[in-house]
């Protein structure tokens, strides 16, 4: 039973779902049929839209052909009516712009490049569509016009607007580069900004389209103009304030260099005056002949101008260095870059042709006076050479690009006036050796001669030019050493030189000495010379510069003062050999002299007081102008005298022969008269005394011949003469 019931539950339930089956598979074929249904119609529809679709392409498309045809036919008649009005315009041109190509472009500068910039256009159309027409002349005439007047404008703007630089602005330009580097820039406005502004444009025009560079001619000629005239306006005010003392700075400058640390200045030729001064003088007397200084030509003046020239020369080298770069740095803006150096070159020509002339006069000058012996001209090179070669760098700098004729102008410059000052150092050297002045220019008083302190004043002027003077004479040197090592070479080569004028003066003194024919006087002559020289050479740097190739110099002349003192003491012999043991007779104490051995002591005493009144009047003109040295030799020849005299006293102390000092007193006490009214040698050994009416100063021992009243008489005649007395 229970097998039975699933059976027939399982039936009812399959056909249940074969029912749900069959009922679905109704539902499909009849969607099935509904579709194919609406398959139908579509396609039917599509078959009539499509019919519809070629129906009214069929009509439509002829018609889009025909607008777009139209169309094109209106763009090109609007074409052809924009060119036709453009070619048209072309022909309108000269008219529309006559007026203001003839009128200029003062004052409207870009409204004239635009009416150019038409022109050329135009020109451009005709040349290339229709070059016989009439109107190509007629624009190409107005083009020109045009052209020249923009040349004109060019040069007007640029003549009226270009002035030169005030003195006063390039003297601060100059200052202040040299001692203010860390204060404000001087900026030196050559065109105002507007102006400048016009005339870029007006170059860049004629560089482009005028194809004309004319204008760069016109640049470099108004530009070098002004260029010369600010260093000539640098020289006038040089002129104009010659009286006043130093350089004429702005006060500007003056009022900022109080508070600011500056530089060692230049030493300006003024300072060298002097040497120059004393060196033309003893020139000109070897030339003349003459005696004394009356008959020499008045310098001072000449000297005043010559130290004015190199004051200006040297200043305006200066100048020409500072205008030239503020020049090039105007030129770049206005001149194409492939033509800026070619127009600088030409720019700076004549200016830089005026120094160049300026520095050859100045060492045509200088060979002209050395020919004439005349040494000093070779200390106005100096400072000009030493400025020269310290600016070279620069001078460098600011031809770089230029031509090598150009670049080569200075360094010829420098080469020469090197040549001309080492062959005047070596005629100095020369002339010292071999200078004939020997009579009529010694000395009188031995002193120190005028070759010395000319000589010796001429090495100090070298010290303020070392490296200079060094390198003129390292300039006339072949060997390597001079390349290689040319700072230490050229500071021996200095100090070679220094020893040979130095040596070649002493030869000098040597041989003017034998003029003299006192070999004492000759010694004091000596003496005087060696001394001033050795004191010379200490007080300044030479003495340091000597010792770099003779290091025993000052040692040498030392022995050679010494010598000659040893010689001059000789001259006292003759007065010490009178009271000296020579020859004389053996005195015994308590015995009575015999009259012969009286005489001989009196004739001793007697040639005493005669050799020392003959010494007073040789040598009382004699001087020795160091009072130190003087002092010494004095005391020296003092001590001599006193220590023979007491020797020869002692001896004769019993001896009564007039007038004699008591027991053992000697020369102690007594006083050293000096019989001359300047420094002098001799000095009596004197005893003062009063007498009633006068103050005597009488020789210790008096010869028999010499009365009482006649030394009162000849010591009061030198009391009146107001000889110094020490």
């Amino acid at each position: 039973m229970i097998l039975t019931e699933e059976a027939s539950a399982r039936r009812r339930e399959i056909e249940e779902k074969l029912k749900q089956e069959e009922e679905t598979l109704s539902f499909i074929r009849e969607s099935l049929e509904k579709s194919d249904q609406l398959t139908r119609n579509m396609v039917s529809i599509l078959s009539s839209f499509e019919s519809r679709l070629m129906k009214l392409e069929n009509s439509i498309i002829p018609v889009h052909k025909q607008t777009e045809n139209l169309q094109r036919l209106q763009e090109n008649v609007e074409k052809t009516l924009f060119c036709l009005d453009h070619i048209i315009s072309y022909y309108h041109v000269a008219k529309d712009t006559e007026k203001i190509i003839k009128e200029g472009p003062t004052g409207r500068l870009e409204e004239y490049l635009g009416c150019m910039a038409k022109i050329q256009k135009a020109v451009e159309y005709f040349q290339d569509n229709n070059p016989d027409s009439p109107e190509l002349n007629r624009v190409k005439l107005l083009f020109e016009r045009g052209k020249e007047s923009l040349e004109s404008e060019f040069r007007s703007l640029m003549t009226r607007n270009s002035k030169p630089v005030t003195p006063i602005l390039i003297l601060d330009l100059i200052t202040l580069d040299d001692d203010l580097k860390t204060q404000e820039d001087v900026c030196l406005e050559h065109l105002p900004e507007s102006v400048l502004q016009d005339i870029v444009r007006i170059s860049g025009w004629l560089v482009e389209y005028g194809r004309n560079h004319d204008f760069m001619n016109v640049y470099y000629q108004i530009r070098s103009s002004q260029l010369d005239r600010s260093i000539k306006g640098l020289k006038e005010h040089f002129r104009k304030n010659s009286s006043s003392s130093g350089i004429p700075y702005s006060p500007a400058v003056q009022n900022k260099r109080k508070d600011t640390p500056t530089k060692k200045p230049i030493k300006r030729p003024g300072t060298i005056r002097k040497a120059q001064n004393l060196l033309k003088q003893y020139s000109q007397q070897c030339l003349d002949g003459k005696k004394g200084a009356s008959n020499l030509i008045p310098i001072e003046g000449r000297d005043d101008m010559l130290d004015m020239e190199i004051d200006v020369y040297i200043h305006c080298v200066s100048a020409f260095i500072k205008l030239a770069q503020s020049e090039y740095q105007l030129l770049t803006e206005i001149i194409p870059e492939h033509h800026q150096k070619k127009t600088f070159d030409s720019l700076i020509q004549e200016s830089l042709d005026n120094l160049m002339i300026e520095g050859d006069n100045i060492v045509s000058a200088a060979r002209k006076a050395i020919m004439r012996h005349d040494y000093s001209a070779v200390l106005t090179i100096f400072p000009i050479l030493r400025h020269l070669k310290q600016t070279k760098p620069e001078f460098d700098q600011v031809l770089q690009g230029t031509a090598a004729s150009t670049k080569n102008k200075l360094p010829s410059l420098i080469t020469s006036m090197e040549t001309t000052g080492a062959k005047a150092l070596e005629h100095f050297a020369d002339n010292i050796k071999n200078n004939p002045d020997k009579e009529y220019n010694m000395p009188k008083d031995g002193t120190v001669h005028e070759l010395t302190s000319n000589a010796i004043l001429f090495l100090q002027q070298l010290l303020d030019f070392q490296e200079t003077a060094g390198a003129m004479l390292a300039s006339q040197e072949t060997s390597s050493s001079a390349s290689s090592y040319s700072s230490e070479f050229s500071r021996r080569l200095l100090s070679t030189y220094i020893c040979k004028v130095l040596g070649n003066l002493q030869l000098n003194l040597l041989s003017k000495s034998k003029v003299y024919e006192d070999p004492a006087l000759s010694a004091i002559f000596l003496l005087n010379n060696y001394n001033y020289i050795l004191k010379s050479l200490e007080k300044s740097e030479l003495i340091q510069l000597v010792a770099v190739t003779q290091k025993t110099a000052e040692r040498s002349y030392r022995e050679l003062i010494e010598q000659q003192i040893l010689t001059y003491q000789c001259s006292w012999l003759k007065v010490t050999d009178y009271i000296s043991d020579k020859n004389l007779p053996v005195f015994q104490p308590g015995v009575k002299l015999k009259d012969k051995e009286r005489q001989v002591v009196k004739e001793r005493f007697k040639g005493f007081n005669d050799g020392l009144e003959e010494l007073c009047k040789i040598q009382k003109a004699w001087a020795i102008p160091d009072t130190e040295q003087r002092d010494n030799i004095r005391h020296a020849q003092k001590t001599i005298v006193e220590e023979t005299y007491a020797t020869f006293l002692n001896r004769c102390l019993f001896v009564c022969l007039g007038r004699i000092l008591t027991g053992g007193q000697g020369l102690e006490g007594c006083s050293f008269l000096i019989l001359s009214p300047k420094p002098s040698l001799v000095s009596l050994a004197l005893k003062r005394t009063r007498e009633p009416d006068c103050c005597v100063y009488e020789v210790i021992m008096l010869p028999s011949t010499l009365t009482k009243h006649r030394a009162c008489g000849f010591y009061r005649s030198i009391w009146h003469t107001r000889l110094c007395i020490t």
